[in-house]
C-alpha cells in the first residue's frame, strides 16, 4: 500500500507512455572508460557514443519519437519546391503558436543566425534574461554586445523562487535608458533559461517585457526552444495559467511576441527548427536569407521526413501528459539526488538534473574548470555522459584571461521518454560515491583550444594524474570486475 500511496502523492512520476522499440546499451568495464576519455581529450563531446552507457550530453534531436511521429514519416512529400510536408508543417506551427508567418530553419542556431544578420549591427546592444552559448556567439561574431537582465534570483543555485529565468524589468529599462532604444536591435527572452539549469519563465513576465517593449518601439524576441518545459512550469506554478490549456498558454506567449524562434530537436522531438513571425514586413525582411544560408523557403535545410515528424510533434507538445514527462523524471531524479547530499540546482528546471560543480569541486578553481573535470569524473564512474556547462563553455576575455561563469553546471540531460527510474537510481548511486570521493578529484588545462565555442572541439588533460587514482578507489571499492 506504501508505494501506491506513493504513486497518488506524485513522490516519483508515471510515464504516460508503454515502450514498443527498444536499444541496445553498452557500458564499457571502467578501465576501458578510463581509456575513451583520454582519447577524447576530458571532452564528452569528443567521446564516440559507442562508447557511452546513458547518453545525458542533451535533449537535442535524441528525445524517443512517438509512434505517430514515425509513421507520419513515411507520408512525406521529397519535392524541393512547394512540397505538401513543408503545408502541413505550417500548419501546425501556426496552430500552436497562433502566429500567421514561418520561415523554416535547420536547427535553432540557424535561426539565431538569420536573426543576427538581420538585425544585430556594430555597437548594438541586446538585453536579454540569460545568454545561451550560440546566441551570444552570433550577435558577437555580428558586432553585438549581449546585456543580461535576469532577476538576482537567477544567479543562486539554490533558490524557492519557481521562475529564475524571470527578466528584471527594472535592469531592462536602466539598460534601455542608458544605451538608447536606437542601439538595440531587440530584446530577447529564453524561456527555460539553458546555462542557469533550465529556469522557467513567468507568463506575467513575459506580458511586462512586451509592455516594456512596446512602450519604447523595440521588437521583442522569444526562443522557445525550451518552450515544453515552461508550459509544464506554467501550467502547475503560476497561477495565471492554472485553467488554461497548454495551447491557450503558448497562445497567450505569442500574444506578446515580435518574432518567436525555435530548436525542433528540443521542441517537438524533430530534428530542425523555425522563425514565427505576426508581421510580414519582418517575414519579408529575413525571408531572403533563407536560400542562401538554409535552403528553399520549403524545407529550410530540412529533410521533409524530419518537416512531418516536426508537424506532429508540435501537436503532441499541446498534450500534457506528453509535457509533463521531463520536468517529472528531472524532479524525481532530484530529490534522489537531494537525499544523497548531491548539491543540485534547485529549484528543479527543465532540461535535465544540473549538478552544482562549485560546490561538488570547492577546491578546484574557475580556471582549472571544475565543472568540466566533473563532467569526464562522472563519466569514468558510470558510462554517462553529462555537458559541462561553465567557465569551460564561456569564451576568453580580450587580455586572454578565462570569464568565470556565474555558475558551474554539468547537465545530466533527460531526453523525453528515453531513460528510466533504474537509469537515474543508478546514476545517483554513482554520484553518490563520486561525491563521497569528490577529494580526488583535480582539475583540467587545455590543450587544444578553439577560439569560439572552445567546449564543443577543446582537448584538455588532467592536472596531475587525479583520473588514475579515482579509477583504483573504484576498483578498490567495488572490485577489478565491477561495472
Amino acid at each position: 500500500m506504501a508505494n501506491i500511496a506513493r504513486f497518488k502523492s506524485k513522490s516519483f512520476p508515471l510515464e504516460m507512455h508503454k515502450t514498443r522499440v527498444i536499444q541496445k546499451l553498452n557500458l564499457l568495464p571502467i578501465e576501458e572508460r578510463l581509456q575513451a576519455i583520454e582519447e577524447a581529450g576530458y571532452n564528452t563531446f569528443l567521446l564516440k557514443n559507442s562508447k557511452v552507457f546513458l547518453d545525458m550530453l542533451t535533449d537535442s534531436g535524441t528525445n524517443a519519437m512517438s509512434d505517430r511521429q514515425i509513421g507520419a514519416m513515411l507520408i512525406a512529400d521529397d519535392a524541393y519546391a512547394g512540397g505538401a510536408t513543408f503545408y502541413r508543417l505550417e500548419q501546425s506551427v501556426q496552430n500552436f503558436f497562433g502566429m500567421p508567418y514561418f520561415l523554416p530553419a535547420h536547427q535553432g542556431r540557424a535561426c539565431e543566425h538569420l536573426l543576427s544578420k538581420t538585425f544585430v549591427k556594430p555597437g548594438g546592444v541586446i538585453p536579454m534574461n540569460y545568454h545561451f552559448t550560440t546566441s551570444k556567439t552570433h550577435i558577437v561574431q555580428c558586432g553585438g554586445i549581449v546585456e543580461e537582465c535576469i532577476i538576482d534570483e537567477g544567479y543562486k543555485v539554490n533558490s524557492d523562487h519557481r521562475f529564475k529565468g524571470n527578466m528584471d524589468i527594472d535592469k531592462l529599462e536602466a539598460c534601455i535608458n542608458r544605451v538608447g532604444k536606437d542601439n538595440i536591435p531587440f530584446v530577447r527572452l529564453e524561456m527555460g533559461t539553458n546555462l542557469i539549469g533550465g529556469q522557467p519563465v513567468s507568463l506575467s513576465n513575459v506580458e511586462s517585457i512586451s509592455k516594456v517593449c512596446k512602450k519604447y518601439g523595440l521588437l521583442f524576441v522569444i526562443d522557445a526552444s525550451l518552450l515544453n518545459d515552461n508550459l509544464y512550469f506554467m501550467k502547475v506554478y503560476d497561477p495565471t495559467c492554472k485553467h488554461l490549456s497548454i495551447k491557450e498558454i503558448s497562445h497567450k506567449i505569442s500574444s506578446f511576441a515580435d518574432i518567436i524562434y525555435f530548436s525542433a530537436r528540443k521542441l517537438s522531438s524533430g530534428r530542425g527548427g523555425g522563425i514565427v513571425l505576426k508581421d510580414k514586413a519582418l517575414y519579408d525582411q529575413i525571408k531572403v536569407l533563407v536560400p542562401l544560408y538554409e535552403g528553399f523557403l520549403t524545407y529550410g535545410g530540412m529533410s521533409s521526413r524530419e518537416m512531418e515528424a516536426i508537424a506532429v510533434g508540435l501537436d503532441e507538445t499541446l498534450d500534457f501528459d506528453m509535457i509533463s514527462q521531463g520536468p517529472e523524471f528531472i524532479a524525481a531524479f532530484g530529490e534522489m539526488a537531494k537525499e544523497n547530499n548531491i548539491p543540485v540546482v534547485t529549484p528543479f528546471g527543465g532540461l535535465g538534473l544540473h549538478l552544482d560543480a562549485r560546490s561538488f569541486l570547492d577546491h578546484i578553481p574557475s580556471e582549472q574548470y571544475p565543472a568540466g573535470a566533473l563532467a569526464a569524473a562522472v563519466y569514468i564512474i558510470s558510462g554517462a555522459r553529462g555537458m559541462e556547462r561553465g567557465t569551460l563553455s564561456e569564451d576568453r576575455n580580450e587580455d586572454g584571461s578565462d570569464n568565470p561563469a556565474d555558475m558551474e553546471l554539468v547537465r545530466l540531460a533527460l531526453p523525453r521518454r528515453v531513460f528510466t527510474l533504474s537509469h537515474l537510481t543508478y546514476m545517483v548511486d554513482r554520484l553518490a560515491w563520486l561525491y563521497e570521493n569528490r577529494r580526488l578529484i583535480g582539475g583540467l588545462q587545455f590543450v587544444e583550444e578553439p577560439k569560439i565555442l572552445r567546449f564543443f572541439l577543446g582537448r584538455l588533460k588532467p592536472i596531475g594524474n587525479w583520473q588514475r587514482t579515482l579509477v583504483d578507489k573504484f576498483i578498490a571499492d567495488f572490485g577489478k570486475d565491477a561495472l
